[in-house]
């Protein structure tokens, strides 16, 4: 088997891969794009880290392409629905950098508190200003957590042992897990009220891109202290400029930028602000987990067929995932939708599989469901393989039950989702045996393709509601793909689901919840 090599890669991963007698290794490290085209139809493998992107171009032209492994957590350099088309495994890494990207965030916290690279800097150009750098105590100051995952959880952690009060928010950990590592949930913005530092923890996507806005900074408690040592685009950067220079915000630090490599932020022109070239994994310790778990893995998949931590690819056999992988497409956006729709602390996921589905083996299509669910939060971390342990870590029930009666339709998923705030539904089924419809949206019945971009708004049936949208949505230069919708009764209440060809931009969105008889509005990606 031919693994190429395109990024550094630590030596005690090279050495995982050269003492397998069935693999052949070459190391191309910082190869050009246009050149890796050439030949990475050679490679049965292709391990990368961060720098080398692979595109659609070059999963296509990677003819004997089986796998491609990260050796870390985030695949943003990997187009990973390319390589499901084609049918190649995308593996990460998803543990080898918590405990260094936590270390991290507590030292940017320290380094915030005590301005440390400020008062450095002033003694290293030969100046003693004792009085200008009055730093502040950990010590019974309130740590917001945005995102108790992995490595919100060990920062957590270490923050108690500052004597620190820890807070934390977020949906998909249960009340008791958070109270066994001594943090209190509260609800995102009490989170914003109450900090006195606010840490971020959560992946890159729709609902997280500029959380940390002009809006959201407005709620935090003047003074406040903000570190981000999770994704760039999560913080508007422009919006913390602001607030570092009116005084609102006390500090900031940023291991990660909206633009990498960020070499001309005005964030750097500010003493307040701390930046480090996203050094939040760059240990030696973590460097080599990730080589040697990522060659590992490669090695096992390539010579007895073992699949760990794929992305996109079920541990089933060939011939029954030729069957059901139909079925795992419409589980996953099921399951993806339904979490984006819902509201509240998800307590418990429940499928109900109707009709032919059920006879089959449905535990991938429930760890499909699932993954699904917890993937607008948890993203790169989460895959088919880790997707029940993570929900059990947090305390989410997960019920499936079966019944092959058919009903309205030859099979029938049903993903129910139990929060704090109620219940919510999306039910979906196949057309032709493969292509994957949303037939029912809570009470409401329809026949919606899940791809892409989709509003859903529900409304009151009243005239011109759709109308007036598809006019701010023309406006807005956004174009409608297909509009789906269903109703209780003439008069009554309904959902629409339009697809749309790029993201709406939240201006518009808001603009379509304030319009009279809307009920809700929300854009998802699925």
């Amino acid at each position: 088997m031919q693994v190429l090599i395109t990024d550094d890669l630590s030596p005690r991963g090279l050495e995982v891969l050269r003492q397998n007698p069935n693999i052949h290794l070459t190391l191309q490290p910082r190869i050009a794009a246009e050149e890796l085209l050439k030949v990475i139809d050679e490679y049965d493998a292709l391990i990368v880290r961060s720098a080398t992107k692979v595109t659609a171009e070059v999963i296509q032209a990677g003819k004997r392409l089986k796998v491609i492994g990260r050796a870390g957590v985030g695949v943003d350099n990997v187009d990973v629905e390319a390589a499901t088309a084609q049918g190649v495994v995308v593996m990460n890494t998803p543990t080898g950098n918590t405990i260094t990207t936590a270390e991290h965030t507590i030292s940017l916290l320290l380094a915030l508190a005590k301005h440390v690279p400020q008062a450095a800097a002033s003694l290293q150009a030969r100046r003693w200003e004792k009085g200008k750098f009055l730093n502040v105590e950990l010590y019974n100051k309130t740590l917001g957590i945005i995102g108790l995952g992995r490595i919100g959880s060990e920062v957590a952690k270490r923050a108690k042992g500052f004597a620190m009060r820890v807070i934390a928010y977020d949906p998909f950990i249960a009340t008791e897990v958070a109270s066994r590592i001594g943090v209190e949930l509260v609800d995102l913005d009490e989170v914003y009220r109450q900090a006195d530092f606010v840490t971020i923890h959560v992946p890159l996507g729709p609902d997280t891109h500029h959380m940390i806005s002009r809006e959201t900074i407005g709620l935090m408690k003047r003074g406040v202290r903000i570190i981000n040592c999770a994704r760039g685009g999560v913080v508007d950067e422009e919006a913390l400029y602001e607030a570092l220079v009116s005084g609102h915000v006390a500090g900031a630090a940023c291991d990660v930028f909206e633009k990498e490599p960020a070499t001309a932020s005005p964030l750097f022109s500010l003493e307040s602000f701390i930046g480090t070239p996203h050094l939040g994994a760059a240990t030696a310790e973590a460097q080599d987990n990730v080589a040697v778990a990522i060659s590992q893995q490669v090695a096992d998949f390539l010579t007895t067929g073992v699949i760990r931590n794929s992305v996109n690819t079920p541990s089933i056999e060939p011939e029954i995932l030729a069957k059901i992988r139909p079925y795992l497409t419409l589980a996953e956006k099921l399951g993806r939708l339904n979490s984006q729709l819902a509201e509240g602390r998800f307590r418990e996921i429940r499928i109900e599989y109707t009709g032919e589905v059920a006879s089959f083996d449905t535990s991938p299509l429930t760890a499909s469901v699932v993954k699904g669910v917890l993937d607008p939060i948890i993203s790169s971390t989460i895959n088919i393989v880790n997707a029940l342990p993570f929900a059990r870590q947090r305390g989410i029930r997960v019920v499936e039950s079966k019944s092959t009666e058919e009903e309205d339709y030859a099979s029938l998923i049903s993903v129910i989702i139990q929060t704090d705030r109620g219940q919510h539904l999306a039910a979906g089924t196949l057309f032709s045996r493969r292509e994957p419809r949303v037939v029912r949206i809570d009470e409401f019945s329809l026949e919606a393709v899940p791809e892409g971009y989709l509003l859903i708004f529900s409304n009151l049936d009243v005239p011109g509601v759709i109308g007036k949208i598809g006019t701010l949505l023309g406006q807005s230069q956004v174009n409608i793909a297909g509009m789906v919708l269903g109703r209780e009764k003439p008069g009554g209440q309904a959902v629409s689901v339009v697809n749309v060809d790029s993201p709406i931009p939240t201006p518009v969105l808001d603009q379509i919840r304030r319009m009279p008889n809307i009920v809700y509005a929300k854009v998802v990606k699925v």
